[in-house]
Protein backbone atom coordinates (compact mmCIF):
# COMPACT_ATOMS: atom_id res chain seq x y z
CA UNK A 1 0.00 0.00 0.00
CA UNK A 2 2.93 2.85 1.16
CA UNK A 3 4.79 1.34 -2.47
CA UNK A 4 1.52 2.22 -4.20
CA UNK A 5 0.90 5.32 -2.65
CA UNK A 6 5.21 6.77 -3.22
CA UNK A 7 4.42 5.30 -6.82
CA UNK A 8 1.36 7.33 -7.56
CA UNK A 9 2.76 10.68 -5.68
CA UNK A 10 5.64 10.58 -7.98
CA UNK A 11 3.39 10.14 -11.18
CA UNK A 12 1.49 13.07 -9.90
CA UNK A 13 4.41 15.45 -9.75
CA UNK A 14 5.90 14.19 -12.76
CA UNK A 15 2.81 14.62 -14.96
CA UNK A 16 2.61 18.70 -13.01
CA UNK A 17 6.33 19.41 -13.69
CA UNK A 18 6.69 21.43 -17.03
CA UNK A 19 9.50 19.97 -19.54
CA UNK A 20 12.67 21.78 -19.27
CA UNK A 21 12.48 23.43 -22.85
CA UNK A 22 8.88 25.10 -22.18
CA UNK A 23 10.22 28.50 -20.48
CA UNK A 24 12.35 28.67 -23.95
CA UNK A 25 9.62 27.72 -26.26
CA UNK A 26 7.54 30.34 -24.86
CA UNK A 27 10.16 33.20 -24.93
CA UNK A 28 10.65 32.25 -28.67
CA UNK A 29 7.03 32.46 -29.09
CA UNK A 30 6.33 35.99 -27.12
CA UNK A 31 8.99 37.01 -29.15
CA UNK A 32 8.01 35.94 -32.39
CA UNK A 33 4.87 37.58 -31.95
CA UNK A 34 5.62 40.43 -30.40
CA UNK A 35 8.65 41.36 -33.40
CA UNK A 36 6.33 40.25 -35.68
CA UNK A 37 3.64 42.53 -34.99
CA UNK A 38 6.18 45.35 -34.47
CA UNK A 39 7.12 44.56 -37.98
CA UNK A 40 3.77 44.67 -39.62
CA UNK A 41 3.42 48.15 -37.29
CA UNK A 42 6.14 49.59 -38.92
CA UNK A 43 6.00 48.46 -42.39
CA UNK A 44 1.94 49.96 -42.42
CA UNK A 45 3.56 53.33 -40.68
CA UNK A 46 6.23 53.06 -42.93
CA UNK A 47 4.24 52.54 -46.29
CA UNK A 48 1.39 55.28 -45.25
CA UNK A 49 4.68 58.02 -44.42
CA UNK A 50 6.05 57.00 -48.10
CA UNK A 51 2.79 57.42 -49.83
CA UNK A 52 1.67 60.97 -47.95
CA UNK A 53 5.49 62.14 -49.25
CA UNK A 54 4.69 61.26 -52.92
CA UNK A 55 1.61 62.77 -52.69
CA UNK A 56 3.18 65.77 -51.51
CA UNK A 57 5.62 65.89 -53.91
CA UNK A 58 3.50 64.97 -57.01
CA UNK A 59 0.97 67.96 -55.96
CA UNK A 60 4.01 70.23 -55.56
CA UNK A 61 5.20 69.03 -59.12
CA UNK A 62 2.33 70.26 -60.57
CA UNK A 63 1.99 73.57 -58.23
CA UNK A 64 5.54 74.40 -60.01
CA UNK A 65 4.76 73.28 -63.38
CA UNK A 66 2.14 75.65 -63.44
CA UNK A 67 3.68 78.63 -61.59
CA UNK A 68 7.27 78.39 -61.67
CA UNK A 69 8.76 76.62 -65.00
CA UNK A 70 8.25 79.64 -66.83
CA UNK A 71 11.36 81.34 -65.07
CA UNK A 72 13.04 78.19 -63.57
CA UNK A 73 12.38 75.29 -65.92
CA UNK A 74 10.66 72.13 -65.70
CA UNK A 75 13.56 70.34 -64.58
CA UNK A 76 14.33 73.26 -61.94
CA UNK A 77 17.99 73.82 -64.03
CA UNK A 78 17.08 77.57 -64.37
CA UNK A 79 16.71 79.83 -67.71
CA UNK A 80 17.73 83.51 -68.46
CA UNK A 81 15.35 84.35 -66.09
CA UNK A 82 15.92 82.62 -62.89
CA UNK A 83 18.53 80.62 -61.25
CA UNK A 84 18.68 76.78 -61.03
CA UNK A 85 16.66 75.47 -57.79
CA UNK A 86 18.57 72.49 -57.55
CA UNK A 87 19.99 71.90 -54.03
CA UNK A 88 18.18 74.85 -52.30
CA UNK A 89 16.67 72.85 -49.94
CA UNK A 90 13.09 73.20 -48.76
CA UNK A 91 13.84 76.20 -46.52
CA UNK A 92 14.73 78.53 -49.45
CA UNK A 93 11.34 77.73 -51.17
CA UNK A 94 9.60 78.19 -48.08
CA UNK A 95 11.05 81.48 -47.24
CA UNK A 96 10.46 82.90 -51.35
CA UNK A 97 7.08 81.82 -51.50
CA UNK A 98 5.61 81.87 -48.26
CA UNK A 99 6.72 86.06 -47.87
CA UNK A 100 5.01 86.50 -51.41
CA UNK A 101 8.33 87.17 -53.03
CA UNK A 102 7.67 84.40 -55.14
CA UNK A 103 6.10 84.00 -57.98
CA UNK A 104 8.02 87.19 -58.63
CA UNK A 105 5.43 90.22 -59.45
CA UNK A 106 7.72 92.36 -62.04
CA UNK A 107 11.97 91.91 -62.32
CA UNK A 108 13.89 94.65 -60.61
CA UNK A 109 16.98 94.41 -58.62
CA UNK A 110 15.41 92.29 -55.99
CA UNK A 111 12.01 90.57 -55.35
CA UNK A 112 9.94 92.39 -52.81
CA UNK A 113 7.82 91.11 -49.77
CA UNK A 114 4.05 90.89 -51.10
CA UNK A 115 0.30 88.99 -50.71
CA UNK A 116 1.68 85.37 -50.39
CA UNK A 117 -0.58 83.56 -53.00
CA UNK A 118 -0.51 80.17 -51.92
CA UNK A 119 -2.08 78.40 -48.79
CA UNK A 120 -0.41 76.49 -46.16
CA UNK A 121 -0.35 73.14 -47.67
CA UNK A 122 0.18 74.34 -50.94
CA UNK A 123 3.72 75.70 -49.94
CA UNK A 124 4.57 72.99 -47.93
CA UNK A 125 3.84 70.47 -51.04
CA UNK A 126 6.30 72.85 -53.37
CA UNK A 127 8.81 73.01 -50.62
CA UNK A 128 8.98 69.33 -50.70
CA UNK A 129 8.89 69.44 -54.34
CA UNK A 130 12.23 71.72 -54.66
CA UNK A 131 14.32 69.54 -52.33
CA UNK A 132 13.29 65.86 -53.54
CA UNK A 133 15.22 67.19 -56.59
CA UNK A 134 18.71 67.68 -54.97
CA UNK A 135 19.85 68.16 -51.02
CA UNK A 136 19.29 71.41 -48.92
CA UNK A 137 18.56 73.39 -45.98
CA UNK A 138 15.37 71.87 -44.15
CA UNK A 139 12.64 73.75 -42.42
CA UNK A 140 13.79 74.77 -39.41
CA UNK A 141 12.56 72.52 -36.36
CA UNK A 142 10.25 74.35 -34.09
CA UNK A 143 11.99 74.20 -31.03
CA UNK A 144 14.04 77.24 -32.26
CA UNK A 145 11.69 79.60 -33.40
CA UNK A 146 9.20 80.40 -30.53
CA UNK A 147 11.18 83.26 -29.77
CA UNK A 148 11.07 82.16 -25.97
CA UNK A 149 13.40 80.56 -23.47
CA UNK A 150 17.12 82.07 -25.39
CA UNK A 151 19.04 84.39 -24.45
CA UNK A 152 17.44 88.11 -25.73
CA UNK A 153 20.99 89.53 -24.85
CA UNK A 154 23.47 87.35 -26.48
CA UNK A 155 21.09 87.81 -29.57
CA UNK A 156 21.69 91.39 -29.76
CA UNK A 157 24.96 91.17 -29.67
CA UNK A 158 25.05 88.29 -32.57
CA UNK A 159 22.72 91.01 -34.48
CA UNK A 160 24.50 93.84 -33.89
CA UNK A 161 27.82 91.91 -35.15
CA UNK A 162 26.21 90.18 -38.30
CA UNK A 163 22.84 92.05 -39.41
CA UNK A 164 22.93 95.71 -37.86
CA UNK A 165 25.77 96.72 -40.49
CA UNK A 166 22.61 96.56 -43.24
CA UNK A 167 19.19 95.72 -41.42
CA UNK A 168 19.96 98.60 -38.78
CA UNK A 169 20.73 97.71 -34.74
CA UNK A 170 16.70 98.31 -34.45
CA UNK A 171 15.61 96.31 -37.62
CA UNK A 172 14.54 98.80 -39.17
CA UNK A 173 16.20 98.06 -42.61
CA UNK A 174 18.16 100.23 -44.87
CA UNK A 175 19.22 101.28 -48.52
CA UNK A 176 21.86 99.24 -49.89
CA UNK A 177 23.70 99.93 -53.70
CA UNK A 178 22.17 99.63 -57.21
CA UNK A 179 18.35 100.17 -55.95
CA UNK A 180 18.64 97.14 -53.40
CA UNK A 181 17.68 97.78 -49.87
CA UNK A 182 17.73 95.66 -46.36
CA UNK A 183 14.07 94.93 -45.63
CA UNK A 184 12.64 95.48 -42.19
CA UNK A 185 12.27 92.98 -39.61
CA UNK A 186 9.98 94.10 -37.47
CA UNK A 187 6.99 91.51 -37.42
CA UNK A 188 8.91 88.94 -39.73
CA UNK A 189 7.87 85.81 -38.82
CA UNK A 190 10.36 83.58 -36.43
CA UNK A 191 10.64 80.69 -39.40
CA UNK A 192 11.18 83.33 -42.16
CA UNK A 193 13.54 84.85 -40.00
CA UNK A 194 15.59 81.31 -39.65
CA UNK A 195 15.49 80.66 -42.98
CA UNK A 196 16.66 84.40 -44.24
CA UNK A 197 19.69 83.49 -42.01
CA UNK A 198 19.95 79.98 -43.01
CA UNK A 199 19.85 80.40 -47.11
CA UNK A 200 20.86 83.54 -47.38
CA UNK A 201 18.04 85.15 -50.01
CA UNK A 202 18.98 87.85 -52.39
CA UNK A 203 21.58 89.78 -51.10
CA UNK A 204 21.87 88.30 -47.34
CA UNK A 205 25.02 86.08 -46.68
CA UNK A 206 24.17 82.96 -45.77
CA UNK A 207 24.83 82.05 -41.84
CA UNK A 208 25.10 77.89 -42.15
CA UNK A 209 25.25 75.96 -38.64
CA UNK A 210 28.71 76.60 -38.94
CA UNK A 211 28.74 80.27 -38.47
CA UNK A 212 25.86 80.36 -36.37
CA UNK A 213 24.44 77.70 -34.35
CA UNK A 214 20.74 76.78 -34.31
CA UNK A 215 20.60 78.14 -30.52
CA UNK A 216 22.51 81.31 -31.66
CA UNK A 217 19.97 81.82 -34.39
CA UNK A 218 17.23 81.32 -32.08
CA UNK A 219 18.94 83.60 -29.69
CA UNK A 220 18.42 86.57 -32.38
CA UNK A 221 15.14 85.40 -33.13
CA UNK A 222 14.29 86.27 -29.53
CA UNK A 223 15.68 89.20 -29.73
CA UNK A 224 13.83 90.40 -32.87
CA UNK A 225 10.74 89.61 -30.83
CA UNK A 226 12.12 91.67 -27.69
CA UNK A 227 12.16 94.73 -30.60
CA UNK A 228 8.69 93.88 -31.52
CA UNK A 229 6.91 93.58 -28.24
CA UNK A 230 9.00 96.27 -26.27
CA UNK A 231 7.85 99.62 -26.99
CA UNK A 232 10.31 102.71 -27.51
CA UNK A 233 11.74 104.23 -24.10
CA UNK A 234 12.55 107.21 -26.12
CA UNK A 235 9.45 108.05 -27.66
CA UNK A 236 8.86 108.56 -31.72
CA UNK A 237 11.12 105.97 -33.19
CA UNK A 238 10.66 108.33 -36.38
CA UNK A 239 11.63 104.93 -38.36
CA UNK A 240 14.55 103.95 -36.05
CA UNK A 241 16.37 105.33 -38.96
CA UNK A 242 19.00 106.72 -36.55
CA UNK A 243 21.09 110.59 -36.02
CA UNK A 244 19.98 111.43 -39.63
CA UNK A 245 16.04 111.04 -39.49
CA UNK A 246 16.30 112.57 -35.65
CA UNK A 247 18.84 115.41 -37.38
CA UNK A 248 16.13 116.06 -39.92
CA UNK A 249 13.58 116.52 -37.95
CA UNK A 250 15.00 119.03 -35.65
CA UNK A 251 16.25 120.69 -39.30
CA UNK A 252 12.45 120.88 -40.85
CA UNK A 253 10.37 121.10 -37.26
CA UNK A 254 12.71 122.91 -35.11
CA UNK A 255 14.54 125.68 -37.03
CA UNK A 256 10.75 125.97 -39.02
CA UNK A 257 9.69 127.01 -35.01
CA UNK A 258 11.97 129.44 -34.13
CA UNK A 259 11.13 131.28 -37.61
CA UNK A 260 7.96 131.13 -37.29
CA UNK A 261 8.84 132.65 -33.71
CA UNK A 262 10.71 135.48 -34.86
CA UNK A 263 8.29 136.71 -37.45
CA UNK A 264 5.73 136.39 -34.64
CA UNK A 265 7.87 138.78 -32.58
CA UNK A 266 8.68 140.90 -34.99
CA UNK A 267 5.26 141.46 -36.54
CA UNK A 268 4.08 142.46 -32.86
CA UNK A 269 6.58 144.43 -32.24
CA UNK A 270 5.63 146.47 -35.66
Amino acid sequence: MATSAARASRNSRAVGRRHPLATVALLLVALVGTGGAYALFTSSATAETSASAEALVEEGGKLFAANCATCHGLDLEGTTQGPTLIGVGAAATDFQVGTGRMPLAISGPQAEKKPVQFTEEQILALSVFVAAQGPGPAIPADMYLTGKGYDVSNGAELFRINCAMCHNVAGAGGALTEGKFAPSLADVTPKHAYEAMLTGPQNMPVFNDTNLSPEEKADIITYLKYLDETPSVGGFTLGSLGPVSEGLFIWIFGLGAIVAITVWLTAKSN
